[in-house]
């Protein structure tokens, strides 16, 4: 698709990325690298409707919760929370059924 490009891969050099969208920033500087890599997640296209969609999903969803401070932070291991409880439930559910269901 035009204007979409692919995020850069880690350990390469952001100078282009620095050269097309952050024209007159410092590539050295570490805020302005912080927005680079915020550029790069932000653009990045992931395959959808796929495991590996999901995974990348669940993966962008682990690091942006690994950033977060604070209330975020707290609500992502609420959710956290709140997915395992179900699938514990699930799981707990699903035993019972077979116990009862052999005896």
């Amino acid at each position: 698709m035009p204007g979409l490009r692919e995020p850069d891969p880690p350990g390469r050099d952001h100078s282009a990325r620095f050269d097309d969208d952050l024209l007159g920033l410092d590539p050295d500087d570490p805020e302005a690298r912080a927005f680079a890599a915020h550029l790069d997640r932000m653009e990045s296209q992931r395959p959808a409707f796929t495991v590996e969609g999901y995974l990348a999903g669940v993966g962008a969803f682990a690091d942006s919760a690994n950033r977060a401070e604070g209330g975020r932070r707290a609500g992502a291991v609420a959710v956290v929370l709140a997915l395992l409880a179900v699938a514990a439930f699930g799981v707990w559910e699903a035993f019972l059924f077979v116990m009862t269901t052999w005896w």
